[in-house]
């Protein structure tokens, strides 16, 4: 189930940030804000037309592609996994 699979990444994206070099407190909030919005995404369960969600993440795995690639490519994983979800 797709869901469970979004959990499951983002898990693996609290755990990497747990372990990643100091992040900044900005990107660190960003984060956590758009881990916020996802998880809330997955409790509605339902697929919405708004791109809000899946743009949040795509434009996060641009901003940390350069210095913390490990989260980028968790970042790419949700993006796919909520494109699979059709949000």
């Amino acid at each position: 189930m797709p869901a469970q699979e979004l959990q499951k990444q983002l898990n693996a994206l609290r755990e990497q940030l747990d372990q990643t070099p100091p992040l900044t407190e900005e990107e660190r909030e960003h984060l956590h804000d758009l881990m916020a919005q996802i998880e809330s995404e997955i409790k509605l369960e339902q697929s919405t037309q708004e791109n809000s969600i899946a743009d949040g993440v795509n434009l996060a795995v641009e901003r940390f592609e350069l210095e913390h690639p490990t989260i980028a490519g968790t970042l790419r994983n949700i993006a796919t996994t909520l494109h699979s979800m059709g949000i």
